[in-house]
């Protein structure tokens, strides 16, 4: 059932429900999940840019493989097709992020960000001096729709954002007027500790 989540807003009472279970009872097990390093919830930002913020934790696996073998994905070429291709790739994003900030002993700086409107970031990296907005994309052509969250979330934030990336299944990094497109393949240490990549993380 987490599994079937992955990358959705983690609402304890619809899983409980489909579960057959009480909402006491699917807390206590999320807990034990979390205190595996199976799954993590992703907090949503709660600062207010004259916004209604949604207020529900995100669910994502600290390893994406367990949520995908748990949906019954067995070769890559099912996986190109599955309906949860994007949430397994934002939830590989997201906790290789995380990770890092683990392995360095710091704690998570990663948030997501909605409003009640739809707007969204798919991350948030708080970097102490301002929010470096992200949307992570698994598939490899560039649109321009990928850049209208970070937009939104540009202007609503005003001098609290940062430069926003996009994090894509492409293999080239691009610089574009207003955002820095990343491969995924050049995110992970040790680029992210080149200056002018990742900021803050």
């Amino acid at each position: 059932m987490c599994a079937g989540r992955i990358g959705q807003l983690l609402n304890l009472s619809s899983l409980a429900n489909d579960c057959g279970i009480s909402h006491t009872t699917a807390k206590s097990w999320i807990s034990v999940l979390e205190a595996s390093y199976i799954i993590f919830r992703l907090s949503p930002h709660h600062e207010n840019f004259s916004k209604r913020l949604v207020k529900m934790p995100k669910l994502y696996f600290y390893d994406p493989g367990v949520a995908a073998w748990l949906l019954g994905i067995q070769s890559v070429v099912q996986l190109q097709t599955h309906y949860s291709r994007g949430a397994l790739f934002e939830s590989m994003i997201i906790s290789d992020m995380i990770k890092h900030r683990f392995n360095q002993g710091k704690p998570s700086n990663c948030y997501f960000w909605r409003d009640k409107n739809g707007n969204e970031v798919d991350c948030l990296v708080d970097t102490g001096q301002g929010l470096s907005p992200m949307e992570i994309k698994s598939g490899r052509t560039i649109v321009s729709d990928h850049f209208k969250g970070l937009e939104y979330f540009s202007k609503a934030a005003g001098n609290r954002a940062l430069k926003p990336y996009l994090i894509y299944g492409g293999t080239e990094n691009q610089h574009r007027t207003g955002a820095e497109v990343i491969s995924w393949s050049r995110l992970t240490p040790p680029p992210l500790n080149k200056p002018g990549l990742t900021p803050g993380f």
